[in-house]
């Protein structure tokens, strides 16, 4: 597990660094180490080297992982995959974040089956910003419905929004693509100071997004490396 510790001094040092070149505060952005396919072991490496946030794709993988790491209390869950409507209420019962909200159906699952003992379910709305027919997400005409309805929800808290948009050819690319949710955001953050999250940045754009506004990226290989299939979780 030591090329953990060395991987996620790096990215946190691009992530810096991305953050300097953008003229941006220091510690407004944070990184989602996407865990997906990563042992549990790999995740309690890098939850001892001061990473607190993890991000899953697969609703059984995640909850499984939820319950082997319960003894570490401040870890915070966030699922970002897809989400299939016989699979909302595990998500519901156990994530703290979910960043892929692309239907109203999906939110107001999520709402009746978060359990009342639990604080209200952090969510992003996901943006399809590249049109893309195999991406998930709302297209940007339909924001305003969707903002409207999440927030009438009481057992969501609409935090932001979030994006994985087509790879580009250059960094000018990768910054045109995210200007339209860019501009979104920063119009959504003024009328509600609980919208703080903008989820875009993966390792291929990592300083685009950031350039961009991103306040949280989400970097997975670069930290645990690729996924070794003889690994348990």
């Amino acid at each position: 597990m030591e090329n953990i510790k060395v991987n996620l001094a790096l990215v946190l040092q691009q992530i810096e660094q991305s953050v300097q070149l953008a003229q941006r505060d220091e510690n407004s952005v944070r990184l989602l180490a996407v865990s997906k396919t990563k042992p549990v072991a790999a995740l309690e490496a890098a939850y001892f080297l001061g990473q607190r946030a993890f991000g899953e794709n697969y609703v059984q993988e995640a909850v499984d992982k939820y319950h082997a790491l319960s003894h570490l209390t401040d870890i915070e869950w966030h699922f970002i995959g897809p989400i299939q409507s016989n699979k909302s209420r595990l998500i519901a019962e156990t994530m703290h974040w979910v960043h892929s909200i692309d239907r109203k159906k999906i939110a107001q699952r999520l709402n009746e089956q978060r359990p009342s003992d639990l604080p209200a379910l952090n969510v992003c709305i996901q943006v399809n910003i590249s049109g893309e027919a195999s991406k998930s997400g709302i297209i940007l005409s339909e924001l305003d419905d969707m903002v409207s309805l999440v927030k009438s929800l009481p057992n969501l808290r609409l935090r932001g929004l979030m994006a994985i948009p087509a790879p580009q050819h250059s960094h000018s690319d990768q910054c045109r693509v995210y200007e339209p949710i860019s501009q979104a955001f920063l119009e959504l953050s003024k009328s509600d100071s609980m919208i703080d999250t903008l989820s875009i940045g993966m390792s291929g754009d990592l300083a685009a997004a950031i350039e961009s506004g991103s306040t949280m990226v989400r970097i997975g290989t670069a930290i645990f490396g690729e996924r070794d299939y003889s690994a348990k979780l």
